[in-house]
Formats: structure tokens, sequence, C-alpha cells
């Protein structure tokens, strides 16, 4: 594990970095049509724990790839994350209005501009992996990373695990259930940061490649235990959105299903997991260990 001090430095150097990639690929807020422009901005750019380019970061300074190769797939995955939060904060679906501590992009704008955005930002997205000229010049590779992000955010990821959440809100689901809806909602995204970092190397091996997956399969998860049982123990204000919402909703969460204590003992097994899925990995790895620690115990 990294020094505190020394974790805390380098993800806050990952988020300046990658706040410097996002400002330079969104459009600017005057630009016609500027509204939707201004909803697009407003709903990246405000604060955030910056999780996904986090790791897709940490992930390229553990197998040695430079940064810079990496600062367009770190964009593009936090602005596609942006636009899943859009969408599932609307009406129609979770019916939020608090994200990070501000209103969220429909209770600041309004439910059609918010939509647009949305939609506007996961264009983007792909349009920065096909365009940037730092990433990779191995054409085969960037076409793998695009597949990796529509396949894993769309039906079979994000869009999908986010359909089965609404489908079970009210429902008596099992364990399974949950955490199959999970590994789709949250883990298919962190996996995609992961596997696209790694992709950008040009020496990384079938193994590497493969333990680096079985480590993000366990941290997506355990980050969601997490974020459930925050919602029972956390409060408004540190989390920056409404304490109990998924109570409110009638949604199953880990505490709901087996238990707040029998919830932190499954974050800190997956965390364990997770440590030994990158055990053959020299000390540079030290940053995905010190952010699996992170996940289970961060308190927002």
């Amino acid at each position: 594990m990294l020094d505190p001090a020394r974790f805390e430095q380098l993800l806050d150097d990952y988020k300046q970095r990658v706040d410097a990639a996002l400002e330079h690929w969104l459009p600017p807020a005057e630009l016609n049509p500027g509204r939707l422009h201004q909803a697009m901005r407003y709903a990246v750019l405000g604060s955030g724990k910056r999780v996904r380019p986090v790791l897709v970061y940490a992930t390229a300074s553990a197998l040695d790839i430079p940064l810079e190769r990496v600062d367009g797939i770190a964009a593009a995955i936090e602005i596609i994350h942006a636009y899943s939060l859009i969408h599932d904060d609307l009406p129609a679906m979770d019916d939020d209005d608090l994200r990070r501590g501000r209103p969220t992009c429909h209770k600041q704008f309004d439910e059609a501009t918010a939509i647009l955005a949305g939609d506007a930002l996961q264009s983007l997205a792909f349009y920065i992996l096909s365009h940037d000229p730092q990433m990779t010049p191995h054409v085969d590779k960037r076409m793998q990373m695009i597949e990796i992000l529509a396949l894993y955010s769309g039906s079979r990821g994000m869009a999908g695990g986010q359909a089965i959440d609404l489908a079970s809100v009210g429902k008596n689901i099992n364990i399974t259930e949950l955490e199959t809806m999970h590994i789709h909602k949250t883990g298919a995204l962190i996996r995609t940061c992961i596997q696209m970092a790694a992709l950008s190397g040009d020496d990384v091996s079938n193994h590497q490649f493969d333990a680096l997956d079985s480590f993000a399969k366990k941290i997506g998860l355990s980050f969601q235990v997490q974020d459930d049982i925050l919602d029972v123990i956390g409060d408004t204000e540190t989390l920056g959105k409404p304490q109990g919402s998924d109570a409110h909703l009638d949604k199953p969460t880990f505490p709901s299903i087996i238990g707040l204590p029998a919830a932190r003992e499954k974050a800190q097994e997956l965390h364990q997991q997770a440590l030994a899925a990158v055990e053959d990995f020299p000390a540079k790895a030290d940053i995905l260990r010190s952010i699996s620690q992170w996940f289970v115990e961060r308190s927002h």
C-alpha cells in the first residue's frame, strides 16, 4: 500500500489531469447551442471523486504506460459516467434533486435539456476515442477500446444494469441477483477503465491483462457494496446526494438483503480478493492496491 499522503497526492494529480482533458474536449459554454453546452459542462465539470479516471491513470502507472496516452480514455469514460448520472437522476428514473452537493442537471436546467446533454455526452465520448492523437497508434487496439466502451456502457453493461435496477424496485431479490445487477450497472464501467488502460500498453501480457480484469471485477462490486452501506450510515452533506434514497425508493441493497454487518464483511472480502488478483505485480502497482482499500473505507 502507498503512504496515505502519497496516495492523496496521486489522487489529486490524477483529478487535475483529467479535469484538464475534460476542459479540452468539452464544447465551450458560449458555443451555440449555448444552453446545451452549459448543461454538458455543468454535469461533467462539477466536483466529483473522478473514480474512473483515477483507475485509468493508476492502471497506466502500474504498467509504465505514459499518462498522456490515456488522457483521452480517462476523459471519455468520465463523460460516459456523467451522462449516465444525468439520465439516472431524471424523474422517470431515480427522480433525484441533488447530485454532488448541488441541483441535478434537470433541476438546474430542465428535463429536455438534461436528456439532450446526456445524449450529446455519450456521442462525445466516442468522438474522443476516435480523434485523440495521443492515444495508442495501433488502430486495432483503438477499435478494441471503442468496442469495449460501447459494450460495457450499453444493454449488456451499465444501461442493462440500470434497467435491472428499475425492474427490481419493491421486489424481493436474492444476493446473486443483486450482484448480477451491480456487476452490470457499476462494475462494467470500472472494468472498462482498467481494460482500456491496459490496452494502451505495448507489451502487456495476457496474464497481466487477465489479472487486472479480475482485480477490476472485485473492486467494481466492493465499490457498490460500500455505496449501499453509505446510503444507510452516511449523511446528505457528506455524500453530496440524499442519504437513504435507496430505502426511500424501496430499492434492494446489500444491507437490506444480508444486513449491515454482513455487507461490511463482504466489502472487506472483496478487497482481499482484489489484492490477491494483483499479488504478482511489483510495487508500482501499489496505487491499485491503495485504490481497493480506498473503495471500502471511503465515507462518500
